[in-house]
């Protein structure tokens, strides 16, 4: 799933930078004094890159799909992610910005849907959702573990009675410490194939 997503967004941010040299060779700005007086088309909040050239702010964005951060970094991921979505809008804003585009247009990108958007969120998603499992898997391992050495410590000054119920409690929280380390396993095992296939 993420590997479908990532190859989206990167086949998506190709056809932008094609639309985007289709762009500056039809010189839509040549003739703009105000957009000529400005040293850069973005703010600085939203593009490092300073040009006139659509493509220039493209192969910005694909240097920081290249350099995204490891999914486990959830933070710096997630907001890896966001900024390419708000940088990839901002260029389809100003191809927008010519009738000629937008007409040609209108059916790839309607105004109520954004594709990049919808690809980004899929994969911050599917990253946030593995390590969230991971995470509650780890959660219950601990919470069994203290079960088990509870039941021990009672164990010490139990009946010969009480200790039979111990013991089959905890033989019984082995089993759910057993099925809860599989799933620990399985969790780690669809990360790693996650990433194996976010780096190909």
């Amino acid at each position: 799933m993420m590997n479908n997503a990532l190859l989206k967004l990167h086949n998506q941010v190709e056809y932008l930078a094609q639309q985007a040299e289709q762009f500056d060779n039809a010189k839509w700005f040549a003739k703009n004094r105000y957009i000529q007086a400005q040293p850069s088309l973005f703010d600085r909040t939203v593009f490092a890159t300073k040009s006139l050239q659509l493509t220039d702010y493209v192969d910005e964005i694909k240097v920081t799909l290249t350099a995204l951060p490891e999914p486990q970094k959830r933070h710096a991921y997630a907001f890896a992610l966001e900024k390419i979505a708000t940088q990839i809008e901002a260029v389809i804003k100003v191809l927008k910005s010519t009738s000629v585009w937008a007409k040609e247009n209108k059916v790839r990108y309607p105004k109520k849907t954004t594709p990049y958007r919808n690809t980004v969120k899929k994969m911050i998603q599917s990253s946030q959702e593995l390590y969230q499992e991971l995470s509650q898997n780890h959660e219950f391992e601990r919470r069994l573990l203290e079960m088990v050495e509870l039941r021990k410590v009672q164990l010490n000054s139990a009946t010969p009675a009480q200790a039979t119920s111990l013991n089959q409690e905890i033989l019984t929280l082995h089993a759910r410490l057993g099925r809860c380390r599989k799933a620990i396993s399985a969790a780690e095992e669809k990360i790693q194939l996650a990433e194996k296939q976010q780096t190909r």
